[in-house]
């Protein structure tokens, strides 16, 4: 799917294409959503360099993500994909841009794009011109980072919240198995964006690193600067992951501490009943072997004395661990 976007009297009108080349031709910016080679020999033939394949995109090489020809320059970077949806994936995203034209290629659809595609309906002066362009859509794509990791502070926030800020009448409640398991997962998900969203803010450091210098010498101050306070932005974002890694890893330490104490509680449950009916056990064993000569079995007042001694013999080891705080 092509989607092109161009400036127009009354602001910025979005067009599906659907085989225009004259369309493609007056856009200022060409959006890929995964492409057919049909449209990617129209978007090429319009642009006059060949956009990044899929295998392309896929490399992890600096040189293959980060490069400059002749008529375009290369950008390649890692978004987060499907949040919202609960299924966040990792997607390589490249941006092409070209003298009067940017190009976007994805295989997925990040959700900065959809809001970044609105707030050019809303402000035409976004897409002026391909460099503007660029450098709009990666400050949207920043924000989105950070609305991402926001989100994800604030449910790791609740997790603590809920684990070790509980009500005096929760707290004596052990947890059960089931909210454990719905513990883990949800620091497990934590835990995944997180991973991804540092391998975003990684990739797009070092795109906009390469983006300023390729334009150090063929833009403004202003442009300059705001690639500047986006790097810094990105800085700030890496090190919010880096707080976010190290207490997405206290709590799961927290969490696996839980489940040992929970452990340690059921063993010493059956460990307490195990000795409690030791010397119960003790007494039926000694009064159930069948020897000859045994004086208790001819006593009329055998029978109750041995079952109050085996009584006796549970109660004592049972009051022991009360008093000691064992039960």
């Amino acid at each position: 799917m092509l989607r092109a976007y161009a400036p127009g009297p009354d602001g910025a009108s979005c067009v599906l294409v659907e085989g225009d080349a004259q369309a493609l031709a007056n856009a200022v910016w060409i959006d890929m959503i995964s492409p057919t080679s049909e449209e990617e020999k129209l978007v090429e033939s319009v642009i006059g360099v060949e956009v990044p394949t899929r295998d392309e995109m896929a490399e992890i090489e600096p040189s293959s993500r980060l490069y400059q020809e002749p008529g375009g320059l290369f950008l390649t970077a890692n978004l987060v994909a499907g949040v919202d949806s609960g299924n966040p994936i990792s997607t390589a995203v490249s941006f092409v841009l070209t003298p009067g034209r940017l190009v976007t290629v994805r295989y997925a659809d990040p959700k900065v794009f959809e809001l970044f595609a609105a707030h050019v309906d809303r402000t035409p002066a976004m897409c002026s011109d391909a460099t503007a362009t660029l450098i709009n859509l990666l400050d949207a794509v920043v924000d989105r980072l950070a609305d991402v990791l926001e989100g994800v502070g604030d449910d790791l926030d609740n997790i603590s919240r809920s684990t070790f800020r509980r009500s005096k009448a929760d707290k004596q409640q052990r947890m059960t198995t089931v909210a454990l398991q719905v513990l883990l997962a949800r620091i497990g998900a934590a835990q995944d964006i997180v991973s991804k969203s540092r391998d975003s803010a990684v990739s797009l450091t070092r795109a906009i690193g390469f983006l300023t210098y390729a334009l150090k010498k063929k833009e403004s101050g202003d442009t300059r600067e705001r690639l500047r306070s986006l790097s810094r932005d990105l800085a700030s974002l890496t090190d919010q992951t880096s707080y976010l890694g190290n207490n997405v890893t206290f709590l799961l330490d927290a969490a696996l501490g839980l489940i040992n104490i929970e452990q340690n509680a059921i063993i010493k449950i059956f460990s307490v009943a195990a000795v409690i009916f030791m010397p119960p056990t003790l007494v039926a064993s000694i009064y159930g072997m069948n020897y000859e000569h045994m004086p208790e079995l001819a006593w009329q007042y055998g029978y109750p004395l041995a079952l109050g001694l085996m009584v006796l013999s549970a109660i004592l080891p049972y009051s022991f661990f009360k008093s000691r705080g064992w039960l």
